[in-house]
């Protein structure tokens, strides 16, 4: 498989599915407030790492078109998936559970937190794909 248009793919797809995740309490809760005290209740929103997932879906594309210096792209969307991952596994350990617990009766948002975490893991593997492709790691 070719790193140079695999990794980034990998990258990208791993942005969408992030902002999916992030949009499923939408989905299942039906007080639309209540999901936005959801996610302001922990130490971090979760839309600052939207906004990164979003810019880390154009750093990657332009990257693997050859828009920008692919070795800037990699590197960028490199740091762009630590910091997801990262700010969202602060925001996930802080939010209080007893508030988890009372936004529905349906177990899905139980583990949303976590499932949120594990949709930002591909986004810097596919980066760090990316780099190798590149020879720069």
């Amino acid at each position: 498989m070719n790193g140079l248009r695999t990794g980034p793919t990998v990258g990208i797809v791993g942005c969408v599915a992030y902002l999916l995740v992030l949009v499923a309490p939408y989905l299942i809760v039906e007080t639309t407030s209540a999901v936005g005290v959801y996610y302001a209740a922990g130490a971090l929103s979760p839309t600052i790492t939207a906004v990164f997932a979003l810019l880390a879906i154009i750093v990657l594309a332009a990257g693997r078109e050859g828009r920008t210096d692919p070795a800037l792209a990699a590197g960028g969307a490199l740091v762009l998936g630590v910091f997801i991952i990262g700010l969202s596994l602060l925001w996930a350990t802080t939010v209080p559970t007893g508030l988890v617990l009372g936004l529905t009766e349906s177990t899905l948002i139980e583990h949303h937190r976590w499932v949120l975490i594990a949709a930002a893991v591909p986004v810097p593997l596919g980066a760090a794909w990316f780099a190798v492709g590149l020879d720069l790691l």
